[in-house]
């Protein structure tokens, strides 16, 4: 990556961090090495906000991965004991219909949620983290909630190769799927991190599929 496209990727980072609301007055500083690696640093005030900034940041074309270093200040009225985060995450994964709350382990260690368990399907393992991520307290997630093995459907490749094409955020004609018993592997190559990230979730959807490695190169 020539210096004067950095510099342009930069400024559109810069640009996108400061049009996402929910980092309010955070400050979010970028780094861009010469392979589109972008790193973030900065404080912001909560774990939700550090999330937020990511995110904004894969929506951006250019950026080939993200280096999350930002660090967060909790605002002395957002400082929880972790008996209460523990609390308020099991009440927030039991109102959540999507979370089978009773498969889920919750244990807190300085504001640090780890959740484990086992869950039918990868959007319950995600749902719970994203539910969780939002309370006030929380520094930071580690999700090691598993999905359980199933029998495959029949033709399942067939079904992921179709879910791909008529999904409107994936050129799926770069993209192949391989199945190896429940691990689906994509490799390819696409034009941003966005629809990286839209591929593996249509092949997460195929009942069965207990991993996705997701291999897919973006473009330069």
């Amino acid at each position: 990556m020539t210096t004067a496209l950095a510099q342009d990727l930069r400024q559109q980072l810069l640009e996108e961090l400061d049009w996402e609301p929910k980092l309010g007055t955070s400050q979010v500083d970028v780094q861009i090495s010469d392979r589109g690696i972008v790193t973030l640093t900065g404080l912001v005030k909560s774990y939700a906000e550090k999330v937020a900034a990511e995110r904004a940041t894969r929506r951006v074309r250019g950026v080939h991965a993200v280096v999350n270093d930002i660090d967060i200040l909790l605002p002395m009225v957002h400082e929880r004991s972790d008996p209460a985060i523990a609390e308020a995450a099991v009440h927030a994964l039991e109102w959540n219909v999507l979370v089978p709350h009773d498969a889920i382990d919750v244990r807190v260690s300085d504001g640090w949620v780890r959740l484990s368990g086992t869950v039918d399907w990868n959007y319950q393992r995600t749902t719970a983290a994203d539910v969780v991520k939002f309370l006030t307290g929380v520094k930071g997630i580690t999700n090691r909630i598993t999905v359980r093995p199933r029998v495959l459907v029949p033709d399942v490749r067939a079904r992921i190769e179709a879910a791909l094409r008529r999904n409107a955020d994936v050129e799926a004609h770069g993209i192949t799927v391989q199945l190896e018993d429940s691990t689906v592997t994509l490799r390819g190559r696409v034009q941003s991190l966005a629809e990286r990230a839209a591929a593996e979730s249509a092949a997460w959807a195929a009942p069965g599929v207990t991993t996705v490695k997701n291999e897919l190169a973006i473009e330069a």
